[in-house]
């Protein structure tokens, strides 16, 4: 039976952000994260993206949660985790690479992991170090806390340490 009303547009994803307006986004996991993480809700908010004109949703879990649902809603996705410890530059580049590439083909990007926490801030304040649309790591610390109306914490400016800009 299909949705009508404002339902068949869905709902956005929790602490969805735009980083680069109409084109690159940030959110909580869509249908939220852990024991709070909720199938219908998860299906409205990919709607929503879908209905939005995202192309590719890019997930930072280190687990595949999700994964079919994108594809079942008919939006590209890419698995590119990033540990959460060591040295993590070569993924952050290569995360980077692709970002820019799918960017310059026109595609409009959702970035997210579980919540919308520290790393996801580092690593959106790194991508645009990377990009150099930024100068140096206090001023990308700054912006995206901003933007994102919260502090980064120790594990997201860790990972600013690592960006090798392009």
């Amino acid at each position: 039976m299909p949705m009508k009303g404002r339902w068949a547009a869905g709902i956005p994803p929790r602490n969805f952000t735009w980083i680069l307006a109409d084109q690159l986004a940030v959110s909580e996991r869509p249908g939220g994260y852990a024991r709070n993480h909720r199938k219908v809700r998860r299906q409205e908010e990919i709607i929503w993206l879908r209905e939005q004109g995202f192309t590719r949703i890019v997930s930072l879990l280190h687990s595949p949660h999700n994964l079919h649902a994108y594809e079942e809603e008919g939006i590209n996705w890419s698995h590119m985790p990033v540990a959460t410890s060591g040295d993590v530059t070569e993924e952050l580049t290569d995360l980077f690479r692709s970002v820019d590439a799918w960017l310059a083909a026109g595609e409009r990007l959702l970035v997210h992991q579980e919540e919308l926490g520290d790393r996801v801030m580092g690593v959106m304040a790194g991508y645009l170090l990377w990009t150099r649309r930024l100068e140096d790591p206090p001023q990308a610390v700054t912006v995206i806390e901003r933007m994102l109306k919260r502090h980064m914490g120790p594990s997201g400016r860790e990972l600013l340490t690592m960006v090798k800009p392009a």
